[in-house]
């Protein structure tokens, strides 16, 4: 199969990729890395050894980063999904969404997870409060945008709801926001019931009870 996918299920970022694949129907071959294992053969072909990476064997392209990935796959392997819209202005307002959960939503709520990874006494208790701080503002702003949108970008589903779906899910879980955040958990239930989505959460299952407490 020319393309292959390296990824975990669990991985936030991979299932941001995962929903653009299931949104286009593009056929690929699905590579799990343990991070925690062995990575010398996946730091070869990508050195700084994060996920997910997609691997085109047909073009020899080797392509990291989410925002990126999606696409290239837009270009090359377009499928049956429009995740960009056709306007200029509208596709630009689109990546600053799609950066702003990457960076504002995502960044923050690993800051948190990673954190209650770390060994006794050597927890970040400053940085936290930092990154709650942050997502409360991210969160925010999210309730206010869904007052009245149904996707990130109003009715056409794109690239900025691939990343917020995750984004969303996750902080729900680390920070919980359902009671505060009406509006945001409304729309994370819509993400959570496309199909797409569904999908990457039902293949992650398994693994939810690795995330720390």
């Amino acid at each position: 199969m020319a393309l292959k996918l390296y990824f975990h299920p669990l991985s936030s970022f991979c299932h941001k990729v995962l929903i653009a694949l299931y949104e286009s129907g593009t056929p690929f071959e699905p590579i799990v890395v343990d991070l925690m294992g062995d990575t010398s053969a996946f730091k070869a072909m990508w050195p700084i050894g994060k996920i997910p990476v997609l691997r085109d064997e047909a073009r020899d392209r080797t392509i990291p980063e989410t925002s990126i990935i999606i696409e290239y796959l837009a270009h090359y392997y377009p499928g049956q999904a429009q995740l960009f819209p056709a306007d200029r202005d509208l596709c630009r307002q689109m990546r600053l969404r799609d950066r702003f959960y990457d960076l504002y939503v995502q960044v923050p709520m690993q800051k948190i997870v990673i954190d209650r990874m770390r060994p006794a006494g050597q927890n970040d208790s400053y940085g936290v409060e930092e990154a709650r701080s942050l997502l409360k503002t991210s969160l925010d702003m999210v309730e206010n945008d869904m007052a009245s949108n149904r996707w990130a970008m109003g009715d056409q589903f794109t690239m900025a709801d691939c990343a917020a779906a995750p984004a969303l899910f996750y902080a729900d879980m680390v920070a919980p926001f359902r009671a505060t955040h009406t509006n945001a958990a409304a729309y994370l239930d819509r993400l959570m019931a496309r199909p797409s989505y569904a999908r990457a959460l039902k293949e992650a299952q398994p693994y939810f009870a690795m995330i720390p407490k």
